[in-house]
């Protein structure tokens, strides 16, 4: 995991887990590695994966069970409203950047469908005759 020198790296330790979680790799009631084997992963210190782990447990996101581990939470309510939370802050960058280059939330929205449709378009054409992806 590569880490922005702007941001504390214990609040990129909670995103990365954070998308993990939302993309399904970390399903609900799923055990998260042991402290010091993240801290290994990620080359960071221990002290900083556990601060990270310590404020997902405090807002309820993981679920510490003594002696066992940390496990993401079973509550699919909490992952879903995670995931919008994620998705606003996302969408609020975006915005803003936008109408920093005087944007109105009209262009916004017409350049936002242009690049789905684009994607999309870009998507299709790199699917061969077989289905499969080039």
């Amino acid at each position: 995991m590569k880490f922005d020198d702007k941001v504390p790296i214990y609040y990129q330790i909670k995103q990365y887990i954070y998308h993990k979680m939302i993309d399904g790799t970390l399903p609900l009631g799923a055990k998260l590695p042991a402290v010091r084997q993240l801290a290994l992963d990620l080359t960071v210190n221990v002290n900083t994966v556990q601060r990270a782990l310590s404020e997902m447990i405090t807002e309820g996101t993981l679920t510490s069970q003594r002696g066992k581990g940390n496990f993401v939470t079973e509550d699919q309510a909490h992952i879903m409203q995670l995931r919008t939370t994620l998705v606003n802050e996302q969408l609020a960058l975006a915005y803003d950047q936008l109408h920093a280059l005087n944007l109105s939330d009209a262009e916004i929205v017409a350049s936002l469908q242009q690049y789905i449709a684009q994607r999309e378009e870009h998507n299709h054409d790199s699917i061969d005759d077989q289905g499969f992806t080039l």
